[in-house]
């Protein structure tokens, strides 16, 4: 069985040919040095094996991952999932992966919009870029026309006048000025001002001198039994809607993910002025609830998606979902709405990642022994995304910065990655999840918001580590699987891989169950820390800043926030490796690469 294909073998098959449906058995590479570009057709046991999305992107990645992140060879790798531009719901998504330039982990993400429904019916499951261009350039794919152009006249635009020119070739995903100049945590841009990904993304395509991708299809993506597929989905879209967090009063649906904004207060888990508390007195001024309120915005959401998460404020901007909101009020003391718009805005026009931008700058006040006011909160953006002044050294992250300046015990990131708004102090689950991600800091590895937090499908005791280990292990898998779908992980707050492998059966003909999914989630997972082991990275990366060891959290509200114990919290991450199949210091074992189909050492 081909695991990890050797990328020169151009095999002839179509996924007609293959008899899949789903996939369309074609992915195309593109080489910038010389502006080629070929189409492979990967076995049908590549696709059973990986599926799409995040594993099948791993599984590419995985002979390159040991070079730097801007060397040419480097590949950048789009792939979507076999339920992509299907009417599955909530399953336009499609994930983005190369070594990331923020962490030097394996850096990706699940991108939104149309983008991957576009590359799909286009005829491609993947798209895979190498090479560093002469001048930057764009791809711009139009079915199964390849294009690349010269993209000379659009560096240094801002993404609102980057949209006017590229919105006539269709969704396009590009970079901002602050991935040309550096910035270590710039992010890409979706159909103009809006950010997605972290990990510095953005930066990596700017090594590469690829300035954007564009892409417009027409094809129609093969299912097996639409019938089959038709009634998965209304099994789905039941259960979505009779799940409140979703689709009630004060769901996402209505207040886009910024309706997590009261709930984190009400837990006592609002990160506050750098984490030093866990509580924001002002949070009224800020919540989701007042921007709507103010603002009135209108639902949009992505391609087959009936949540519509995203509030577009009318001109041109949207209100920040939860992270970016939190992030630029209460983890920088800011009771003012509009200058945490402004702020998001400016992170949007620049093509920077608000959660580590609003981090770097949470260190630096810190460092400074003061609260930043609003201005300055604005003026510092635009120095990192210019490269003028202190934003030069801000630019590398917190961590390059606090270290640079002797005060690493002010950077709030895991494998140098900023925390996103959720304090570990008030969710084991979420500690542990942190600490194990391989990206570095991130909520959505294993997600334990749903039963950490919302309770549901079974509530756990945030303030314990007793069961976390083998809980966070299998949500580590499950969330996987999600991305390799690829499907929203918001979908899975009402739904399970159950469901899921019913949509899957019914799309590709393949008798799948959850556990098969889950299996794949598991593979991609334990790939993943095979590939970070290989570029050094040991239990040591696995831990949290030493605050949350040696601080309280604001208590409050009936509820007390401790530090974690730290003796506990390594125990967990023991008993998280023997779940994992890693070794005593976090890795891979040739049993457990054995185990699932993996060599531990090719």
């Amino acid at each position: 069985m081909l695991l990890c294909p050797d990328l020169d073998t151009k095999a002839v098959f179509s996924g007609k040919e293959l008899g899949m449906y789903g996939w369309t058995g074609a992915i195309l590479h593109v080489d910038l040095r010389d502006g080629t570009h070929w189409v492979e057709h990967p076995d049908a046991e590549l696709y059973r094996t990986w599926i799409g999305g995040k594993a099948l992107a791993a599984c590419y990645l995985a002979p390159s991952a040991t070079l730097p992140w801007n060397d040419p060879a480097m590949p950048i790798i789009w792939m979507t999932g076999p339920l992509t531009a299907t009417p599955s719901p909530s399953s336009g998504h499609v994930t983005v992966m190369t070594r990331s330039p923020l962490t030097g982990t394996v850096g990706d993400a699940t991108l939104g919009g149309e983008w991957g429904t576009q590359l799909k019916r286009a005829g491609y499951d993947g798209l895979i870029v190498r090479g560093r261009a002469h001048h930057p350039c764009g791809i711009v794919i139009q079915d199964g026309e390849i294009e690349i152009q010269d993209a000379r006249g659009l560096v240094g635009l801002r993404t609102s006048d980057l949209a006017a020119h590229l919105k006539p070739l269709g969704p396009f995903v590009a970079v901002g000025p602050a991935a040309t100049r550096g910035v270590r945590f710039a992010s890409l841009v979706m159909d103009g001002p809006v950010t997605v990904g972290r990990n510095g993304l953005g930066l990596a395509l700017s090594a590469h001198n690829l300035q954007f991708v564009s892409v417009r299809g027409t094809g129609i993506v093969s299912v097996a039994d639409p019938a089959g597929l038709e009634k998965a989905s209304e099994d789905i879209q039941r259960l979505v809607a009779a799940t409140p967090a979703l689709l009630g009063e004060y769901g996402i649906g209505r207040y886009g993910s910024g309706a997590f904004y009261d709930l984190m207060v009400s837990r006592r888990m609002l990160p506050t002025a750098n984490f030093r508390k866990t509580y924001f007195a002002e949070w009224r001024k800020v919540n989701a609830c007042t921007g709507i309120q103010r603002f009135k915005p209108e639902s949009v959401g992505c391609a087959g998606c009936s949540l519509l998460c995203q509030k577009a404020i009318g001109d041109g901007r949207f209100l920040p979902g939860f992270e970016p909101l939190a992030q630029f009020t209460a983890l920088l003391e800011n009771d003012d709405l509009d200058i945490c718009l402004e702020a998001c805005e400016i992170c949007a026009e620049m093509g920077m990642d608000p959660l580590s931008a609003a981090g770097t700058l949470a260190t630096y006040a810190e460092s400074q022994g003061r609260r930043l006011e609003g201005e300055e909160i604005l003026d510092l953006l635009y120095q990192i995304s210019v490269g003028h002044g202190v934003g030069v050294d801000l630019a590398r992250g917190s961590l390059s910065y606090s270290e640079q300046h002797e005060v690493p015990q002010f950077s709030m990131t895991v494998k140098g990655q900023e925390i996103p708004p959720y304090d570990p102090r008030g969710a084991c689950g979420m500690a542990l999840s942190y600490a194990t991600s391989t990206r570095g800091a991130c909520h959505l590895r294993a997600f334990p918001i749903s039963h950490e937090i919302l309770r549901k499908p079974v509530a756990t005791d945030r303030f314990s580590f007793e069961g976390k280990a083998r809980i966070i292990k299998i949500a580590e898998d499950a969330c996987a699987a999600a991305d390799s779908l690829t499907i929203c992980k918001f979908l899975m707050l009402g739904c399970s891989l159950e469901e899921c492998a019913r949509s899957f059966t019914a799309v590709t003909g393949l008798e799948t169950t959850a556990q098969d999914l889950l299996r794949v989630g598991e593979r991609a997972s334990y790939l993943e820390r095979i590939l970070n082991a290989r570029n050094g990275f040991t239990a040591k990366d696995d831990t949290l800043p030493a605050r949350f060891f040696e601080e309280s959290g604001s208590s409050g509200n009936q509820i007390e926030v401790p530090p974690l114990d730290r003796e506990v919290f390594r125990q967990s991450l023991a008993n998280y490796y023997r779940v994992r199949g890693l070794d005593a210091d976090g890795q891979p074992t040739l049993q457990g690469a054995a185990a699932l189909g993996l060599d531990l050492h090719s």
